[in-house]
């Protein structure tokens, strides 16, 4: 079984990214992408201060719903499904190895703030939309296609690996003073005693270009 770690609502602060938002979302998505019987886990949410714009940033876009994310370096092209919070508060998570999913609760992809893609890297042995999420390098561009028109073009800043009880809850979903992008999934070795990956991935990426 996974050890709960009590939540605590961080402070508010002046984005859409809201307190509340932020504490129920924080952790959670580190479940999502994880094998397909493994239980989430919600942990601490704590806001690093606000992070600089890279100096190529493009002006944040306004909301609308992604609906496919491209990363042609890692050869993923993925519909998007929604993805909310579940009765006792944890994330949902996509219910197979694709799609891919965006957390509702925050940021769209391209809004000014941290907005959250979560996928598989495996489900019930069969690779996951995000299985090659590890191998990204800095530079790669991650499109994500939206449901006005518009198209938001990403730059991968760092991809990060990081074990799950260490999860740097306010470094991924802490505020932005820009249009930021995470891409979560699980990776490190598979325990088999609880069912699930020991680390997490994240690619961390920055709006460079926007379309339409």
């Amino acid at each position: 079984m996974h050890r709960r770690i009590p939540v605590r609502h961080p402070r508010q602060t002046p984005s859409r990214v809201t307190a509340e938002a932020a504490a129920l979302l924080a952790g959670l998505a580190i479940a999502a992408g994880c094998s397909s019987d493994a239980p989430p886990v919600p942990i601490l949410a704590v806001f690093a201060p606000d992070s600089v714009a890279p100096a190529d940033a493009a002006a944040p876009m306004a909301r609308s719903a992604p609906v496919r994310v491209q990363i042609p370096a890692i050869g993923v092209d993925s519909a998007l499904m929604r993805l909310g919070l579940q009765a006792d508060g944890t994330l949902q998570v996509p219910p197979a190895a694709f799609p891919a999913g965006w957390y509702t609760g925050l940021p769209t992809p391209g809004e000014s703030g941290p907005a959250i893609l979560a996928g598989h890297v495996e489900w019930g042995g069969v690779p996951g939309v995000f299985y090659r999420l590890r191998d990204l390098r800095p530079g790669a561009l991650v499109t994500v296609l939206r449901q006005d028109g518009s198209a938001a073009v990403f730059r991968v800043k760092q991809v990060e690996e990081y074990p799950k009880d260490e999860f740097p809850t306010d470094v991924v979903y802490g505020d932005i003073d820009h249009a930021g992008l995470r891409l979560i999934t699980c990776g490190g070795a598979y325990d088999p005693e609880t069912r699930d990956y020991e680390d997490n991935v994240v690619a961390f990426a920055d709006l460079i270009v926007t379309r339409g």
